[in-house]
C-alpha cells in the first residue's frame, strides 16, 4: 500500500512543517485503578482540544502529536502491539551513553507562537488530571536560521515530498497499525565552554559540514567519525531517511544549553542504528566526536497512532493485561 493513497488511515501531524516554537512533554501513567481508562479517554480528546485552541489563532500553525510508550500501550491497549514498539534501547556506556528514562506519553506541540503551545499544553495537562504526571517538559525555540545550540544548521537532510511520507508513516508492513509512526526522543546537554574553545575548522570536522554555509564536507575530507558520517544509514544504494524536528532549549542564567532531539520514522530501526553508530562507533570505537561535548540525559521510544486509532484506542482485556 502506498501511504499517500486517499483511503489510507490519516496520520497525526507528524509531517507538518517545522515552526518557531515547540513544547515537548513526557508523562508517566498514574497508579490508580482507573488511570488506563482515563488515559484512553483523554487520547480521544487530544485532537478536539487541539482544534479548539487552534481556532483562536488560525494562522498559528498549531499542531500536536501524541505517542504512547510500550508499557503504556500494554496497559491501555493490550495486544496486539505495534511491531516496532519496545522499551528504549540503551547504547554506549560511561560518559558516552544513551540512557533510557521513564516515559509513557509523549506530547509534541508545535506552533509559530509559544503562547499557543503553552495554551494547548495547559489545556491538555488540565484534562489529563491525575491519570498521568508530567516528568519532563522542554520549551524549544527557533534559533536564527534553524541552527542548533552549537551553531550548525539542523535537519538539513530531512526527507521531503513522497519520500517524507514513506520514511515516516507505517504502511502494509504492519497493516493493523498503518498510518502510525514511531518517534524517538532524547534530551542533550552541551558543554558550550568546551565547544566554543574549538576552532571553527575543528567544529566542522566533528559535524561534517561547513558552519556558515551548511555545505557537507567532501568525502575525502570528512572524517569517518563525524556526526554526518555516522548518522548516514544506507540500505543497498538507498539512503534511509528519518524526519528530525529538533529544537534548541536552554537557561543561560543556569548555564543550561541543550538540544531536544526528536526523530520520526516508519520503523525505529534506522534511528537506533544511528544511535549505535554514534555511541558505540562504526566500527566499534570510532564514535561520534560530538558526544565529547554533548551528553544525552533522557531517552524514550513511542508509537504515534493514526488519528482514528488515537480517538478510539482499543481497550486492554484482562487476558492481555495479565500476559504482560
Amino acid at each position: 500500500m502506498d501511504t499517500m493513497f486517499s483511503n489510507a488511515p490519516e496520520p497525526q501531524a507528524v509531517c507538518n512543517p517545522s515552526t518557531r516554537s515547540a513544547i515537548f512533554m513526557v508523562a508517566v501513567l498514574g497508579t490508580g485503578a482507573n488511570c488506563a481508562d482515563a488515559v484512553r479517554d483523554w487520547c480521544g480528546d487530544v485532537a478536539a482540544i487541539t482544534r479548539s485552541v487552534s481556532k483562536r489563532s488560525p494562522d498559528g500553525n498549531l499542531s500536536c502529536v501524541c505517542g504512547l510508550g510500550s508499557a503504556a500501550w500494554d496497559l491501555v491497549c493490550g495486544t496486539p502491539r505495534p511491531a516496532g514498539l519496545h522499551p528504549f534501547r540503551e547504547f554506549g556506556s560511561g560518559d558516552r551513553a544513551a540512557p533510557a528514562t521513564p516515559g509513557d506519553i509523549l506530547l509534541h506541540i508545535r506552533a509559530e507562537d509559544m503562547g499557543l503551545c503553552f495554551e494547548l499544553a495547559r489545556e491538555l495537562v488540565l484534562r489529563l488530571g491525575d491519570a498521568a504526571k508530567v516528568i519532563d517538559e522542554v520549551h524549544g525555540f527557533r534559533y536564527f536560521d534553524q541552527r542548533a545550540m552549537i551553531g550548525f544548521v539542523d535537519g538539513t537532510e530531512n526527507p521531503i515530498g513522497r519520500v517524507l511520507v514513506n520514511s515516516t508513516i507505517i504502511g502494509d508492513e504492519d497493516a493493523p497499525f498503518a498510518g502510525g509512526s514511531y518517534v524517538l526522543v532524547q534530551k542533550y546537554l552541551h558543554d558550550m565552554t568546551g565547544w566554543n574553545a574549538l576552532t571553527v575548522d575543528a567544529q566542522e570536522q566533528i559535524i561534517g559540514r561547513t558552519k556558515l554555509s551548511n555545505i557537507e564536507l567532501d568525502e575525502g575530507v570528512k572524517p569517518s567519525w563525524s556526526h554526518s558520517s555516522l548518522t548516514t544509514i544506507v540500505d543497498g544504494e538507498r539512503e534511509v531517511k528519518i524526519l528530525r524536528d529538533n529544537m534548541p532549549f536552554g537557561r543561560p542564567g543556569a548555564g543550561e544549553f541543550g538540544t531536544f532531539f526528536i526523530g520520526y520514522a516508519s520503523s525505529p530501526e534506522p534511528i537506533e542504528q544511528m544511535l549505535e553508530n554514534m555511541f558505540v562507533g562504526r566500527p566499534p570505537g570510532n564514535h561520534d566526536r560530538l558526544l565529547d561535548y554533548s551528553r544525552a540525559v533522557t531517552g524514550g521510544l513511542f508509537f504515534v497512532p493514526p488519528v482514528d486509532m488515537l480517538e478510539a484506542l482499543p481497550k486492554a482485556t484482562a487476558t492481555s493485561t495479565a500476559s504482560r
